[in-house]
């Protein structure tokens, strides 16, 4: 079979595909599909075979390539026509696709499959643009349709996704040869053309078409006049409350199962809480399978004007959490059938907080972030359809049937096990280098959302960068701090709680040394390193375990501590003693958060001399004079005194850290780890 990448009508399938995701107008994240139909040699028969190539399930049109698509026989999915069994059993035509693919068949199918291949046209485009869908979910669709796009734009009637949905797009382009496309009622649109170029321009030309009609036509404030009290805050007030609510929030959403989650407070949803129709319509849902796939049926809404306290906002979400679970019990209970999935938690993925934003949530940040993408998507919708008519959403009973979806369940079931740290969010200090930097991209690659906090924030930033790569802020993002300072301790867990909606472990690592005799030690000397470790680690573990506490999910918090707070070294006094402060926090600390399910653990490397800031910045020098070696063989010289003749590496370290916070240890609160290769003079008694 030839090489799909280098198939001139694949590449232009993949390149239009690319285009139109590239473009939010368009569709959102993983939405929508596309198709080209074309002819290859049948490399077993050496005849000619018409296939269709068409975006595979779960792919994204912005990021499509070749391996993307699958790649089905035209004369076998036509043949399905002749056995379909009927709506009442559409459901078994996903699995007779896999008996059309040709060859390898590339990607599994998508339940849209029916649509591109029935379609009597070379290039088919289904998307789900917000001007698009507007018009589907207005309560005067059809008319609108009619007028909108003066008879070249046909309307379909809401149906499920699925091989009847393919029959019906097909009988409707056969009646309408003059037409370009279809609007799918409460869906989205269809498009198709004799080329790719030709399909492209038709797809955007509906939606283009479909957004200045609205643009022209819509009446003033579609969400209804702004309702006193419901105003966006000022940025700053806005973003603090949303930093103290966060921790309330994720545990509404994680009651079920840990969430993830993302903030926004952009101007559609600070415009759309502001107005008195948002409660309605909010109520009602959102239309599009792709949008309330990601957003629940619906979300849940704080029902209390912007200037409500921060206590007074949280009692109340706590409050509508206790409804809005009832309410999903409820109707989970309406449409159930013995054959339906179990119930997958009634927690909210959506939760608007007028004044403040929206916060969404999912398994991971990028699933949160899309979630309120998609959200905001529906936003958008809404206020199409309402400017123009009025929003209708598609029936209750038909969502549930999309939701519960025998092959939704299916899709959720081949998903890769999750990795041992997902859903959690670290918060690492002194994270730009060496031990931090270390402990953070264990944290990483074991699943986490980390935090890289650091004096400063260009390397914060940078070593986020490289920890993360193309994954981007989805995974790492760099905050700076002076764990000194107090107010800046609060500002950077604020950060951290806003980046991925919650705070879980607590990496206490930001320190300094100064190697100096206790002569030559001065006061100032003292309550640097004092300030930095010792005060830092208390102000950072104070803040983040009240956030964890409000949370309700446990946590975690691990000390960078020292041999040096077990063993006594000359020239060192400052930096020991503040080490051993460390240490006793850790057990204070594990005695007094246990019964908020936190552990507290600690570390106590030897001199880790390999990417340290504290070595690179004269610590080393100072030590290795003291010693009478080299600075350069300072590590190999920590190693021949342990007992395994072996250096510790920031991964040693990194490993510890993660064992500590990983399934492994969890009934473990307390505990020092020593990772020194051995020091016998540094064992714990």
């Amino acid at each position: 079979m030839t090489n799909p990448t280098v198939n001139p009508t694949v590449a232009a399938l993949v390149e239009r595909s690319n285009r139109l995701g590239a473009d939010p107008r368009n569709t959102n994240y993983a939405g929508g599909n596309t198709s080209a139909k074309g002819v290859e040699r049948d490399p077993v028969t050496g005849e000619d075979v018409e296939l269709v190539w068409v975006k595979g399930s779960g792919g994204d049109l912005g990021t499509l390539t070749g391996a993307g698509l699958a790649v089905l026989r035209l004369d076998r999915m036509r043949a399905l026509v002749d056995v379909y069994p009927g709506v009442d059993r559409e459901d078994e035509m996903v699995a007779a696709f896999d008996y059309c693919l040709h060859g390898k068949g590339g990607a599994a199918p998508s339940i849209d499959t029916a649509m591109h291949g029935l379609v009597d046209a070379a290039h088919v485009d289904h998307l789900h643009p917000d001007s698009g869908i507007a018009i589907a979910t207005a309560a005067d669709g059809e008319k609108l349709t009619e007028v909108v796009f003066d008879g070249k734009v046909v309307w379909v009637p809401w149906r499920r996704p699925g091989f009847q949905l393919g029959l019906d797009i097909a009988e409707i382009k056969a009646k309408n040869p003059e037409a370009i496309g279809c609007v799918l009622g409460g869906h989205g649109i269809t498009a198709w053309g004799d080329t790719s170029e030709e399909a492209e321009a038709s797809s955007l030309w509906i939606i283009q078409t479909a957004a200045t009609y609205i643009e022209g036509h819509s009446r003033p404030e579609p969400f209804g006049p702004a309702l006193g009290g419901y105003a966006a805050l000022p940025e700053a007030e806005r973003r603090a409350k949303a930093a103290a609510l966060v921790p309330t929030i994720r545990s509404i959403a994680s009651q079920d199962r840990p969430m993830v989650g993302h903030f926004t407070d952009s101007d559609e949803v600070l415009d759309f809480l502001a107005a008195a129709e948002h409660p309605r319509l909010a109520g009602l849902g959102t239309s599009c399978p792709d949008h309330f796939l990601r957003t629940k049926v619906k979300p849940l809404v704080l029902d209390l004007p912007a200037t409500a306290s921060v206590e007074e906002s949280a009692a109340r979400l706590r409050e509508l959490h206790t409804a809005y679970r009832e309410d999903y019990q409820a109707y989970y209970d309406r449409h159930a059938t013995p054959d339906s999935p179990a119930i997958r938690g009634a927690d909210p993925l959506i939760v608007l907080v007028p004044g403040v934003g929206m916060f969404s949530f999912g398994k991971d940040k990028q699933t949160a972030r899309v979630a309120g993408e998609f959200y905001v998507n529906a936003i958008n919708v809404m206020r199409g359809a309402e400017g123009l008519s009025t929003y209708a959403p598609i029936d209750e009973s038909e969502k549930f049937r999309i939701e519960y979806w025998a092959l939704e369940e299916a899709k959720l079931q081949r998903m890769p096990k999750p990795k041992p740290l997902a859903t959690r969010i670290a918060l690492v200090t002194g994270a730009a280098s060496g031990i931090g930097k270390a402990i953070a991209a264990k944290y990483a690659a074991e699943g986490a959302c980390v935090v890289i906090a650091d004096l400063s924030l260009e390397k914060a930033q940078a070593a986020a960068a490289e920890i993360a790569g193309d994954e981007g802020a989805d995974v790492a993002v760099g905050v700076q701090v002076d764990v000194s300072d107090e107010a800046k301790v609060q500002a950077a867990v604020d950060e951290a709680l806003l980046a991925f909606g919650g705070l879980d472990l607590v990496v206490n690592n930001a320190g300094l040394s100064l190697s100096k005799a206790l002569l030559e030690t001065t006061v100032a000397d003292w309550d640097l390193q004092h300030n930095v470790m010792a005060k830092g680690s208390f102000l950072v573990s104070r803040t983040a375990a009240k956030a964890m506490i409000e949370q309700r999910l446990g946590g975690d918090i691990v000390y960078i501590s020292s041999k040096n707070s077990v063993f006594a070294g000359p020239n060192n006094i400052a930096y020991s003693a503040t080490k051993a402060d460390q240490a006793h926090q850790v057990r204070l600390l594990a005695a007094e958060l246990g019964e908020h399910g936190i552990r507290v653990n600690g570390i106590n490397p030897d001199g880790v001399v390999q990417g340290s800031g504290i070595f690179s910045s004269g610590w080393g020098a100072n030590r290795a004079a003291v010693y009478g070696v080299e600075e350069k063989d300072l590590g190999k010289f920590y190693a021949q005194r342990t007992l395994l003749k072996r250096e510790v590496l920031p991964d040693h370290v990194a490993n510890a850290a993660y064992a500590l916070v990983g399934p492994d240890l969890t009934q473990t609160t307390g505990l020092h780890i020593p990772v020194d290769a051995g020091v016998a003079a540094a064992f714990l008694r």
